[in-house]
């Protein structure tokens, strides 16, 4: 599970434009962060691939007044709300943008280039037809708060009684890592104009994110056996879940709270 999905990068900066909070410049070098490059491919009006800055614009241009993330994965369409081909492409990615106020979905593709040694990422949103509709399976942000601190101390269980540490030195250190951003408590991870609560869940989902990656990107630590490792993956599937529906809570945050003060 990514920490920071591009996704999330990009409707956060995205309603911090629309609001008038941050420079279309500002805007687009915060979504690109440590990336090479962004571009948008199939932007109404555009026959080719336009850089981020002009795309936001344009966007803005069409109708659209706010953006919410999706983070689905199979069998559950975290965010979306259809079309299936837009649902699909979404699903396959694993992270989408959904735009407010017009009809439209961004899907990010992601590329590595470059020779040995110096590659870099180049990303391209896909701009496809999406669905206005209430998007599936998304919580309040209390309810999220709520679900993240039973779900932390789940996560933190089931990783010491599996003992993940005893993958090895990678699995140490991102265990430290993790014990290091857990003591510096929450940091600048939302863009301009959302609520703290919002930046306080998101920061919490991440931590457990971050838990989540080290339980399955670092062996079997103490889980040897067969029915250990089942052990394992049963335990933390629903923990990853509560975490993805945490970040798409955060992440839509403004637009749910532009919508209750409109009402």
């Amino acid at each position: 599970m990514q920490s920071e999905p591009r996704s999330g990068r990009l409707a956060a900066w995205g309603n911090a434009l629309l609001a008038g909070l941050v420079s279309p410049d500002e805007a687009a070098l915060a979504v690109v962060g440590d990336d090479a490059v962004h571009r948008v491919e199939g932007l109404p009006g555009e026959a080719a691939q336009v850089g981020l800055t002009l795309a936001l614009g344009r966007l803005r241009g069409l109708g659209v007044t706010g953006y919410r993330v999706a983070l689905p994965a199979p069998g559950h369409p975290l965010g979306l709300s259809g079309p299936p081909e837009f649902n699909a492409r979404a699903l396959q990615a694993g992270e989408a943008v959904v735009a407010v106020g017009a009809a439209y979905g961004l899907v990010p593709e992601v590329y590595e280039a470059g020779p040995e040694g110096d590659v870099h990422v180049e990303v391209v949103w896909h701009c496809l037809p999406a669905r206005e509709a209430p998007p599936a399976d998304v919580p309040s942000l209390g309810e999220a708060e709520r679900e993240l601190v039973e779900a932390l101390r789940e996560a933190t269980e089931v990783l010491t009684r599996l003992d993940v540490a005893a993958s090895g030195p990678v699995a140490e250190a991102a265990v430290d890592a993790y014990r290091a951003r857990a003591a510096r408590g929450p940091g600048e991870t939302l863009a301009p104009g959302y609520p703290p609560r919002a930046a306080r869940v998101l920061e919490l989902a991440q931590r457990i994110g971050l838990l989540i990656s080290v339980a399955y990107e670092n062996g079997h630590g103490g889980a040897v056996s067969a029915s250990e490792m089942a052990a394992r993956v049963a335990a933390l599937r629903p923990v990853e879940r509560v975490a993805r529906r945490a970040q798409v809570a955060a992440y839509n945050a403004y637009v749910e709270e532009r919508e209750r003060g409109a009402r």
